[in-house]
């Protein structure tokens, strides 16, 4: 099992690397995550936008799994599944999710807004989905999963966990009104009896002993990992290795590589620190030239120079094989550019590791170094043929910092647009 991971806030542009790898493996499985997830992909001038279905879908050869790890959202799944039947994808034919998978509930959207609105300032910049209280609900063993659709007992267990949502509901003082999302709700639950459920965990270790490849597909990022993130602006699941063997059942000597995507540069989405963030008119051409507002809520993102601070700690958190680098066309319209090499702590020490300190201060300052820009690329570009000296000496100083080599670097949208370093093990 080959894993590839988001090394930064997420939207690092794992939808396209995947579409890209997918003919390279037979299975394509997500560990985390949930609708709060958008993966973008561009190919034969058409966008398409997956929330919850593995990035695999678009290759009818390639099974995609939504495993364990994952939470689901009945309503966003069935739309999705039929916007993908009206441009010609049967994703009923080649995706399975997991029985063990767990369900979010219209109660779980009404709370995870009512929670957020309860922390006033301190809002964390949820995306609203009922992501957080549907892991709330895992973990303390309330929660809902697919396979319980299959019971006899389904609508008694469903009323339950209501009832249970609704007495929080009205101690934080809310009172939505979710009749009708309630009715899309179960239509969109007896939809989901048409999808392939299964006991995915044998599923994929099966798979693997028959020798078919896997590829794990984490959504957000690392630096969004509940433990190692920056807490307590992060998500509810593991988004580092570690969440891909639990969220998918399969054990940690089944993996092999270990993809790590970043940008080159940084973007966050919601509250939380930030160290390169860029508040001025560079950051604004950031935004603008990158086309950096969520593909799922819209919501423009904060924008700012290459943490190599922050991605070294990805690096060593996931043990990562191979770097992938994303959006190097957005650079080429700066003579200039920097990569944060350490930070300023409040008291004036330097340190190049990330510090615990940086979920509490929002006064880190970046220390940068700054590189000469590479100007627009070839439409066509080759790594060994007409790769910019510039841009090949920025990679350099961040495959020599991280002790990573860089294999895959993407300079648009585009499927074509990729280029494959020859170290590359799976082009």
């Amino acid at each position: 099992m080959d894993v590839l991971l988001g090394l930064q806030w997420g939207d690092e542009g794992k939808g396209k690397v995947v579409d890209v790898l997918a003919p390279n493996y037979d299975v394509v499985a997500r560990f985390q995550g949930g609708p709060n997830a958008g993966h973008t992909l561009v190919f034969d001038d058409k966008k398409h936008v997956l929330h919850q279905i593995p990035s695999g879908i678009f290759r009818p050869e390639t099974l995609n799994v939504i495993g364990n790890g994952v939470v689901i959202c009945p309503i966003k799944l069935r739309a999705e599944i039929e916007s993908l039947q009206e441009r010609g994808i049967d994703a009923l034919s080649n995706l399975v999710l997991s029985k063990r998978t767990q369900i979010i509930l219209p109660t779980h959207r009404a709370l995870d807004a009512a929670y957020e609105n309860a922390k006033g300032q301190a809002k964390i910049g949820s995306t609203l989905k009922g992501i957080g209280p549907a892991y709330q609900d895992k973990y303390g063993r309330n929660g809902f999963r697919v396979g319980d659709l299959l019971r006899k007992d389904f609508k008694e267990r469903y009323e339950q966990l209501k009832s249970a949502h609704w007495k929080i509901l009205e101690f934080l003082g809310a009172s939505p009104d979710l009749e009708a999302e309630e009715k899309t709700f179960l239509e969109a639950v007896e939809f989901l009896k048409k999808v392939q459920l299964a006991d995915t965990e044998i599923l994929l270790n099966e798979a693997l002993a028959d020798g078919q490849r896997l590829l794990a597909e984490g959504a957000q990022g690392s630096l969004l990992d509940i433990d190692f993130g920056s807490y307590p602006f992060v998500t509810s699941s593991s988004t580092c290795i570690a969440g891909a063997c639990s969220g998918l059942g399969v054990p940690p000597r089944r993996v092999g590589e270990v993809f790590g995507i970043f940008k080159a540069y940084c973007t966050r989405v919601g509250s939380g620190p930030f160290p390169t963030e860029l508040h001025d008119n560079t950051g604004e051409l950031l935004r603008q030239h990158g086309h950096e507002f969520g593909s799922t809520t819209g919501r423009p993102r904060r924008c700012g120079w290459l943490d190599l601070v922050a991605l070294k700690y990805a690096v060593m958190l996931n043990g990562v094989t191979q770097l992938f680098m994303m959006k190097a066309d957005v650079l080429s319209h700066f003579d200039a550019v920097q990569i944060c090499i350490a930070y300023k702590l409040p008291d004036g020490t330097l340190v190049q590791t990330m510090p615990y300190e940086v979920s509490q201060h929002d006064d880190i300052q970046p220390v940068y170094k700054t590189f000469k820009g590479w100007g627009l690329l070839p439409e066509s570009l080759s790594w060994k043929q007409n790769m910019p000296d510039e841009l090949e000496d920025y990679m350099a100083f961040i495959t020599a910092e991280t002790g990573v080599p860089i294999s895959i670097l993407s300079y648009g949208p585009d499927r074509s647009q990729t280029a494959f370093n020859q170290n590359v093990l799976c082009k």
